[in-house]
């Protein structure tokens, strides 16, 4: 309950702060009115543009879903109807769905010099121009049932906010200038202060999953920098770029340097579309033995579902939960090599050489499927001991053999009596970090 609590008090006061800049930006725009409106404008229209091009992740959205798919590589919280959709992270071009507009919006937050005349807008006129014109582009989105979520409109207002801060004051102040002039200098204070707000925003960002997911904040974070060296530096980096184009050329150059991120942008979301066709087709294969009748339906979903959360939990890498989840997805594809189907399809209560049979086939069978060679290799060494096991497959094989003592008829207990089943095999069959790590997420929700 506490822990509830303190997520909520994490999530709303992230939002509390974003709003309050909000009203103050716009109360200060409103009272002293805009300043230098050609420029805000000129860059109020590339943010509005850049929102209207959003990629909706919903579109190419796979069964994993996570804590929000939100907004950056953000996590869906989702599953399927019989309680499939394995909680993930989202993927890494998912955590930037607006990248032109992120880029536009970092551009007016370090905007010195409109083609060698001074500027003279401030933070707070920042935050109103870069809110109206995100709010002016998402409305079509919204107008579709698909507005984007809340939280990655306060991380971009907190973030904006922040780069702003740590330079309009310096430079309309006229310190900057005085104290690194305009040459390479200014370059290296620009890239510090974007390494900066990149960590901001991971921050932010880490917080704000951690409190949707109640998943440990330090991969959270780990995973979010990560992402930042992707799609994060491209936005980074173009971002600058326009705002000492601007400070040379003009306004025009904001058309020309907004071009290579518009082709990475298109470049990530045909990447993300084969990447979604490539795991529905894991998926279809993987249902083969729900329709075969060899395990009972959703199974496969599910156990992927607590395989990604387990892994979460312990810690693992966005690419290691991805050869988690396909592995876990294809546990079971050996069992239609068999004449008559396991009992409800639970391969945990078999002899020790049965269920490494069926393993192995199915490794064979993974490996027809062009799947990384460890997706392979974690199906058919799942029924091994687990000392003998490579890291993921003790995971497989803890979560399968849950699910199929909770499934089965085995331990009508419930959840504390296949908890209990497990601990018991700790010895030899499952490791007992995994078993208590899965009890955690249990004990969750």
């Amino acid at each position: 309950m506490r822990g509830a609590v303190a997520r909520a008090a994490v999530v709303g006061g992230v939002r509390g702060a974003a709003v309050a800049l909000v009203l103050a930006g716009l109360g200060h725009t409103l009272w002293n009115g805009l300043v230098e409106p050609g420029t805000a404008l000129a860059f109020g229209a590339l943010i509005a543009c850049g929102e209207l091009a959003r990629r909706d992740t919903r579109d190419v959205r796979d069964t994993r879903g996570g804590p929000g798919a939100r907004d950056g590589w953000e996590a869906r919280a989702g599953g399927d109807a019989d309680g499939g959709g394995a909680p993930r992270a989202a993927a890494p071009d998912d955590r930037q769905p607006a990248p032109l507009a992120s880029a536009g919006a970092l551009a007016y937050a370090l905007l010195g010099p409109d083609a060698a005349a001074p500027t003279h807008h401030g933070v707070l006129q920042i935050v109103t121009v870069v809110v109206a014109a995100a709010l002016a582009g998402i409305v079509p989105h919204i107008a579709r049932g698909r507005a984007p979520a809340a939280d990655h409109l306060a991380r971009r207002v907190l973030t904006v906010a922040f780069a702003a801060a740590c330079f309009q004051p310096l430079y309309n102040s006229g310190r900057l200038e005085r104290g690194i002039g305009q040459g390479p200098y200014l370059v290296l204070y620009l890239l510090l202060l974007l390494g900066l707000t990149a960590l901001c925003d991971a921050v932010l960002a880490a917080a704000l999953a951690g409190a949707r997911t109640g998943w440990p904040y330090g991969p959270l974070l780990r995973d979010e920098l990560r992402a930042q060296l992707g799609i994060g530096s491209a936005i980074c980096a173009t971002g600058v770029v326009m705002a000492l184009g601007v400070a040379v050329a003009g306004l025009w150059a904001l058309p020309v340097f907004c071009v290579p991120l518009l082709l990475t942008q298109l470049s990530f979301h045909r990447i993300a579309a084969i990447r979604t066709t490539y795991r529905q087709t894991i998926t279809s294969l993987a249902r083969a033995t729900e329709i075969a009748g060899y395990t009972r339906p959703g199974h496969s979903r599910r156990v992927a579902a607590l395989s990604c959360a387990v892994g979460r939990e312990l810690g693992l890498s966005e690419r290691e939960l991805t050869v988690l989840e396909y592995a876990a997805l294809m546990h079971d594809i050996g069992q239609l090599s068999l004449v008559d189907p396991v009992r409800a399809g639970a391969t945990a209560g078999l002899p020790p050489a049965e269920a490494r049979r069926i393993a192995e086939l199915g490794g064979e069978v993974a490996r027809q499927t062009g799947v990384p060679a460890e997706v392979a290799v974690i199906v058919e060494r799942q029924a091994d001991p687990y000392r003998e096991q490579p890291a993921l497959a003790r995971i497989v094989r803890a979560v399968n053999a849950y699910e199929d003592l909770l499934g089965g008829t085995r331990h009508p207990g419930g959840p504390l009596a296949a908890l209990e089943q497990l601990r018991l095999g700790t010895g030899r069959d499952y490791q007992p970090e995994v078993v208590e790590c899965l009890a955690r997420v249990l004990a969750r929700g």
